[in-house]
């Protein structure tokens, strides 16, 4: 099924008014293409749209394939054709997840007034620390600290690359002629960050985000605020049987630097923070509010 990239307004769906553009995913087909918020969706490949109507239905098999659309400014008018190529939903996920750290990147930057930036990691793969490399750009650069968060983050392997990342220290500082002075390590093509930062975790943050919260923690960078980690840590792989079953086998077993298996031992935070129920759904992050003001209250006012 192609997605557009759009959310439409639950009321007006509800009362069989139509197809009220609520969302535009930036960066989605319907975005680039112009579509905004407050338009209606009047057809599909020539389909008027009415209460009965199902667009996933119209867009069956039409990813990455020119798709017809008519937008109005009300459901009863002809509107305007505008010409799409609808993404797959594994894009449209990945769309959705960058506008949700782009959310949260305002949201720390309002909360701290202008003060802090923010990354996440989503998990602990090869395309994560690339990505990490990119989110540390020069705006976060240009903060007095930064709110790293490993909420929901799966795992993966490349905890001590990224620990790399956060724990090298400033040491010279180089200015070519007639340029801007800047850290030795960024003029001379080494990723550093040199800023204070905190660490926001929460239950789902498993595997080898357990292994980069512990060495966050043993390396003293800095405080950890959320709930405690899924105490589920020990590496496996996959072991074919005769019958042709396959089953996840123990390999590695991983211990702490207090030398206790981390296994069924969650990462605690330095200061816990439960999200209320369904506070997700609304505007206020408790989690990154706590980690914002512990964050600040460690730096020096300006």
């Amino acid at each position: 099924t192609g997605r557009l990239g759009l959310r439409f307004d639950p009321a007006e769906l509800g009362a069989g008014a139509g197809f009220k553009v609520a969302e535009v995913l930036p960066l989605s087909p319907a975005a680039i293409t112009g579509i905004k918020v407050g338009e209606w969706l009047v057809s599909v490949e020539g389909a008027r749209l009415d209460r009965s109507s199902n667009v996933d239905a119209l867009l069956t098999g039409k990813v990455g394939r020119r798709v017809l659309l008519r937008v109005g400014a009300t459901a009863a008018e002809p509107g305007r054709e505008v010409v799409v190529r609808p993404v797959s939903t594994g894009d449209e996920k990945g769309l959705l997840y960058r506008a949700w750290v782009e959310d949260r990147r305002a949201y720390v930057a309002r909360a701290s007034n202008g003060r802090l930036g923010y990354v996440h990691l989503p998990d602990m793969g090869a395309g994560t620390l690339a990505q990490l490399s990119v989110d540390l750009d020069t705006e976060n650069h240009g903060r007095d600290g930064v709110v790293i968060d490993i909420r929901n983050n799966n795992g993966g392997f490349i905890n001590a690359y990224a620990l790399d990342i956060f724990t090298r220290r400033p040491y010279l500082t180089m200015q070519p002629r007639g340029g801007v002075a800047a850290p030795a390590r960024s003029q001379l093509g080494q990723r550093a960050l040199e800023k204070p930062t905190v660490l926001v975790i929460n239950q789902h943050s498993l595997s080898d985000a357990e292994d980069f919260t512990e060495g966050y923690r043993t390396m003293g960078l800095g405080k950890i605020v959320g709930e405690p980690t899924s105490g589920w840590i020990i590496y496996t792989s996959n072991l074919t049987l005769l019958d042709g079953t396959v089953m996840r086998m123990p390999f590695i077993r991983i211990t702490g630097s207090d030398g206790k298996d981390m296994e069924l031992n969650p990462r605690q935070p330095d200061v816990k923070v439960v999200r209320p129920m369904g506070e997700s759904y609304g505007v206020v992050d408790s989690q990154l509010d706590v980690a914002i003001s512990t964050l600040l209250s460690s730096m020096p006012r300006r």
